[in-house]
């Protein structure tokens, strides 16, 4: 089944998509992840090209892409250094997603809807990104993949997703 126009993605709080809904402005989607770079290829090194980012992807009410707020929190290697400490890395994340959640005036969590868009932060890519996952269709895309964040929608399209 192909993709379609608008993608839905189910508010589930306490997990993956706990930090997504509307606001004043039209929907919104955020998150803390690791991520590496595009093209990385693992080996000696990898705790600093493993970096902690804070997202925050703004949509207007139709679910198009209007901006993305990337900031780097700082590299795995960081946060093993100091795992507890209120500065860690995972800290300064934590603080910041609540910091530009703050900032989305008349903020509500629930379900979205929005379309795919793509971005590169840093040499990241961020987005909802459109793909073709089975092998019986002529190429047709049929799974919408969110990333860095590694989450998979697809058929029947409730806003569930694969990890």
């Amino acid at each position: 089944m192909a993709v379609p126009e608008m993608i839905p993605i189910a508010h589930e709080p306490g997990y993956r998509t706990s930090t997504i809904g509307r606001f004043s402005g039209g929907q919104f989607l955020a998150s803390v992840t690791y991520a590496f770079p595009d093209g990385f290829v693992r080996g000696d090194g990898w705790e600093e090209q493993k970096r902690l980012f804070v997202v925050l992807h703004t949509f207007d009410r139709d679910g198009h892409h209007q901006e993305s707020d990337v900031w780097c929190a700082g590299t795995w290697a960081e946060q093993m250094k100091r795992p507890y400490d209120e500065r860690s890395v995972a800290a300064r994340a934590q603080a910041r997603l609540a910091d530009v959640l703050a900032g989305l005036a008349d903020r509500e969590y629930c379900d979205i809807a929005i379309r795919p868009f793509q971005v590169t932060f840093d040499g990241v890519v961020f987005g909802l990104i459109t793909e073709c996952h089975a092998e019986d269709e002529d190429g047709e895309h049929d799974w919408a993949e969110f990333y860095p964040d590694r989450l998979g929608f697809s058929a029947p399209w409730k806003g569930e997703y694969d990890t």
